[in-house]
């Protein structure tokens, strides 16, 4: 199984305990084996420090940082990244939400840190739940 995430940029460092409680039930209760995680705020890189700790508790699981603008334009230091195949054909400006619906159509549940009704994460959160996702709200 694939688990993706949305959540605020600026999502405050609380929510990292209940973060690292639902991934250890979907890694030991789901058997997910595979996590995308974007990389542009707080709750990405929550996310993916979690990921990187429980990776030394559960060797079984992997995740893949996916990129929302091609490679050489950015440095990134994650060692597993991963940009989506025709999202060089977007532009700039809407590349994070044509790699966040890429993400939501890999994912059999997502994981959302929503606060507000607008903004991205609302929207992706929306978006998983009519495609008829698996959607845990932090």
């Amino acid at each position: 199984m694939v688990c993706t995430f949305f959540g605020h940029r600026d999502a405050p460092k609380d929510v990292e305990k209940p973060l690292r409680d639902v991934l250890v039930e979907l890694i030991t209760q789901r058997h997910v084996t595979h996590f995308l995680v974007g990389e542009q705020g707080a709750f990405d890189r929550m996310v993916i420090g979690q990921l990187r700790a429980l990776q030394d508790i559960y060797p079984q699981i992997s995740s893949t940082v996916v990129l929302a603008y091609h490679p050489c334009e950015q440095k990134t230091a994650h060692p597993n990244t991963l940009y989506p195949e025709g999202l060089e054909r977007v532009p700039r400006r809407f590349a994070i939400a044509a790699r966040n619906r890429w993400m939501v159509e890999q994912a059999d549940i997502v994981v959302t840190y929503v606060r507000s009704p607008a903004g991205g994460a609302a929207q992706f959160q929306r978006l998983a739940k009519g495609k008829g996702k698996l959607v845990l709200a932090l």
